[in-house]
C-alpha cells in the first residue's frame, strides 16, 4: 500500500481522500509520531489521542482561513504533520528544529502560541469577535482537554462566550487525564455524562426521529422540547447549556466519519457550540494506553519495548524534595503537600502514597492552589505548594495578595527553575527570581545541590512569620552525600566556597558548582577567583557582600534566571545602597532580555555562556579587558 502522509503538504490534500484513505492517514500519523518521539522525546500520549480529531478538523475546515486554537499545545503533533511540517518532523524539539508546541512564527496554521492550559476558549473568543468586527464568515474552533476544565480561565472564557452568542465551536477532548488522572467535581460531572447510557440512546433515537419528520416547525419545536425534557430528567445539570452553549455528545473521538459529520453540522448551525468527544490518551501504542501518565511526556525510548526504567545513580532534585517532604510530614501532622495536577512531576506522588490525607491535587488551578494553601496556613497548618516555575507565574497575584500581604507561612517549592530544555520558551522557568524577590516579606532561596535543598525545605517550614520559596532546577542533583536529618540554615546567610584575590564570583543555586569549576580554570590562567554561594536572593547577605566588595574591585554575578530584576539586579541594588566611595566594576551573567528557544539544557547553557567553560571564558575576557583599560588610564595620566 502506497503511503499517503508524505504526499500531504497541507490540509487541502486531505479533502481528496476517501474514508478508507483517511483511516490509512491516521495510522501513518501514529506511526510517524511514535517513531519520531522515540528518538527526540516529547509529549506522546496526548498527540496520539487526537489523531482522528485532527484529521477530521482539517478535512472539514479550511485552515488557516478557519482558525483552529489548541489548548496546552502538547497535543498538536498530528496538526504539525498535516500542515506542511512532515518533512521537518524529525527535528521535533531539537535545536533549530520545530517546536513541541504551536508557534505563530513557525506556521500560519498555528493561530495561537500556547504552553499552559485553559487558554483556548478565551483566545478563540477573541478571534471570533475580531472576525465579527471585520464582517468575515470563517469558523473558529477551540480544542481543550478535560484537564483544562480544572482551570478557572476556561470557565471565564465559557461564561463570556455564552454571553456573546457569536459563532464559536468548542471541542472538549475528554480522556479523563491531564498529566495524571483528573481530579475534582468536574471530572465526576463529565464521568456522569459519559456513563449515562440511557440518555445517549434516547438522544440518538430523538435525532433519528427529527430526521424523519417532514419539515414542519411545530413538530420540530415539539421534538426539541422533548429532547430538553429528557435531558433534564436524566442528566439534571447540563452545565454547558446553562452557560449558553448547544451541547453535542458524548461522541466517539476516534470515529472520523462521525466527527466530520458533526463538525459540518455544527458549522451550519452557528452560535456557541460545545462538542464533547471521548478519546483514549496514547491511542494506538500499547505501552502508552496502559500507562497514560508515564507516557504523557517521555525522553528517548525503544519503540518496540517502550520506556525502560532508568538506572539512576544520582537522584533528581524533584525526587529528593519528595522524599524529604514525606519524611518531615510523617513527623509533623501540620505539613500538607499541594500540587496543581502534577503529583508525579513535582515528587508529591510519594506523599499521596504515604500520607494521603495531607496530599492535595487541586487540578490545573495554580491560583487556587496558592489561596487554598493560604487558608490552610490560617488554620495553623504548614502547606507546601509544589509548582513548576513557569506555572507559578499564573499565581503571582495570589502569592502577593493572599499569602504575603497576610504574612502567612506558606512554603513554595519552585521546581524546574531555570532552563528546562526541549520544551522551550513556554516552559523555561527563568523569571521566578525577579517576580518573587519583589514581594515584601517573601524569603527566596536556591540550593547549590540536593543536600542543601533538604535543609532549605526545613528552613522554610520552620519559618512562621511569612512565606518562603526554594527554587531548584530540573534534572539530577550533583551527587553530594546526604546524611542526617534536614536542619534549618540561617536565613539570609551565604557561604564563601573558594578563595581568590583578583575577582569575586557571586553565584546562586544551580550556578554555584559551574562557578567553582570555572574558578579552577581561571586559576590555571593566573586569575584568582573567589566564589560565594549567596544561597538567598532575598534577603541578601549584606555583611558577606560588604566584605567581598571591600576586598575585590571586580565582581561577577551568575544566575540561571533573567537578568532584568533578578539576582544580579539585587546585588547591584545592595551595593548601591551601601554607598561605597569607590564602587566595584560588576559583570552580570544570566539570561538576556529575550525568550530562549528549545534545545537541550546543556546546549542552552553553553550558548549563553552559563556552563563552567563559558563562565570561565567570559570572566577571563572581562578581567583582561578591565586590566587593559586600567593600564591605558594609568599611562594616559
Amino acid at each position: 500500500m502506497e503511503p499517503l502522509l508524505p504526499g500531504i503538504q497541507g490540509p487541502e490534500d486531505l479533502k481528496r481522500l476517501d474514508e478508507e484513505q483517511l483511516a490509512q492517514v491516521c495510522a501513518e500519523i501514529r506511526e510517524k509520531i511514535i517513531s519520531t518521539v522515540s528518538h527526540t522525546g516529547g509529549h506522546l500520549g496526548a498527540s496520539l489521542g487526537v489523531v482522528e480529531l485532527t484529521v477530521a478538523l482539517h478535512r472539514v475546515l479550511d485552515s488557516p482561513t478557519d482558525k483552529i486554537i489548541w489548548d496546552v499545545g502538547h497535543q498538536t503533533y498530528p496538526h504539525k504533520l498535516l500542515t506542511g511540517r512532515c518533512d521537518q518532523f524529525q527535528t521535533l524539539r531539537t535545536r533549530g528544529g520545530i517546536s513541541g508546541f504551536p508557534k505563530q512564527t513557525e506556521s500560519p496554521h498555528d493561530m495561537f502560541g500556547v504552553g499552559h492550559a485553559s487558554t483556548s476558549i478565551s483566545a478563540a473568543l477573541g478571534y471570533a469577535v475580531g472576525r465579527d468586527v471585520r464582517k468575515s464568515k470563517h469558523s473558529v474552533v477551540a480544542i481543550l482537554g478535560d484537564g483544562a476544565l480544572t482551570g478557572g480561565l476556561a470557565y471565564e472564557g465559557l461564561n463570556n462566550a455564552g454571553q456573546a452568542q457569536t459563532d464559536l465551536i468548542v471541542i472538549l477532548n475528554d480522556n479523563k487525564m491531564s498529566i495524571s488522572p483528573n481530579v475534582g467535581a468536574i471530572a465526576r460531572y463529565l464521568t456522569r455524562i459519559t456513563s449515562g447510557k440511557h440518555y445517549n440512546r434516547l438522544e440518538a433515537d430523538l435525532w433519528d426521529l427529527l430526521g424523519k419528520i417532514p419539515n414542519g416547525s411545530k413538530a420540530q419545536i415539539l421534538a426539541g422540547r422533548i429532547k430538553e425534557s429528557l435531558k433534564q430528567l436524566i442528566v439534571p445539570t447540563i452545565l454547558f447549556e446553562e452557560l449558553g452553549f448547544k451541547y453535542f455528545g458524548p461522541l466517539d473521538g476516534h470515529d472520523v466519519p462521525l466527527l466530520i459529520d458533526t463538525l459540518e453540522a455544527a458549522r451550519r448551525m452557528g452560535g456557541p457550540i460545545l462538542i464533547h468527544i471521548l478519546t483514549c490518551k496514547g491511542k494506538g501504542y500499547r505501552f502508552a494506553e496502559e500507562d497514560r501518565a508515564k507516557y504523557h511526556g517521555v525522553g528517548r525510548f525503544d519503540k518496540s519495548e517502550g520506556v525502560l526504567a532508568e538506572k539512576v545513580s544520582v537522584p533528581s532534585y524533584t525526587s529528593v524534595f519528595g522524599d524529604t517532604l514525606c519524611g518531615m510530614a510523617e513527623n509533623d501532622s501540620r505539613i500538607h503537600g499541594i500540587t496543581a495536577a502534577m503529583p508525579a512531576g513535582t515528587g508529591l506522588a510519594k506523599l499521596r502514597e504515604r500520607v494521603p490525607e495531607r496530599f492535595h491535587d487541586v487540578g490545573i488551578a495554580e491560583g487556587h492552589a496558592v489561596t487554598f494553601a493560604a487558608g490552610l496556613a490560617c488554620c495553623d497548618q504548614r502547606p507546601v505548594v509544589s509548582i513548576y516555575s513557569t506555572f507559578l507565574q499564573r499565581a503571582v497575584d495570589q502569592i502577593i495578595h493572599d499569602v504575603a500581604l497576610q504574612k502567612l507561612p506558606v512554603v513554595f517549592a519552585v521546581d524546574r527553575g531555570g532552563l528546562v530544555g526541549e520544551d522551550g520558551p513556554t516552559h523555561h522557568g527563568v523569571f521566578d527570581f525577579a517576580f518573587l524577590r519583589m514581594i515584601p516579606g517573601l524569603v527566596v532561596m536556591a540550593p547549590r545541590d540536593e543536600d542543601q535543598l533538604r535543609h532549605m525545605l526545613a528552613t522554610g517550614l520552620e519559618r512562621t512569620e511569612g512565606p518562603s520559596a526554594l527554587r531548584y532546577p530540573r534534572g539530577s542533583g550533583v551527587g553530594v552525600p546526604m546524611e542526617g536529618d534536614p536542619k534549618p540554615i540561617p536565613i539570609g546567610k551565604g557561604e564563601i566556597m573558594a578563595q581568590g584575590g583578583d575577582v569575586a564570583i557571586l553565584a546562586i543555586g544551580s550556578m554555584v558548582n559551574p562557578c567553582l569549576s570555572a574558578a579552577e580554570d581561571l586559576a590555571k590562567a593566573g586569575i584568582g577567583a573567589e566564589v560565594a554561594d549567596m544561597r538567598f536572593v532575598k534577603p541578601l547577605d549584606q555583611s558577606l557582600l560588604v566584605d567581598v566588595v571591600s576586598r575585590h574591585s571586580l565582581i561577577v554575578t551568575v544566575e540561571e534566571g533573567c537578568l532584568n530584576g533578578g539576582f544580579g539586579s539585587a546585588i547591584l541594588e545592595c551595593i548601591n545602597q551601601q554607598g561605597f566611595e569607590s564602587g566595584p566594576r560588576i559583570l552580570n551573567l544570566g539570561i538576556p532580555d529575550n525568550f530562549q528557544e528549545h534545545a537541550t539544557r546543556a546546549e542552552l547553557l553553553g550558548d549563553l555562556g552559563l556552563d563552567s567553560v563559558g563562565i570561565s571564558r567570559r570572566v577571563l575576557e572581562w578581567v583582561q579587558e578591565q586590566d587593559s583599560g586600567r593600564r591605558k588610564a594609568q599611562s594616559a595620566s
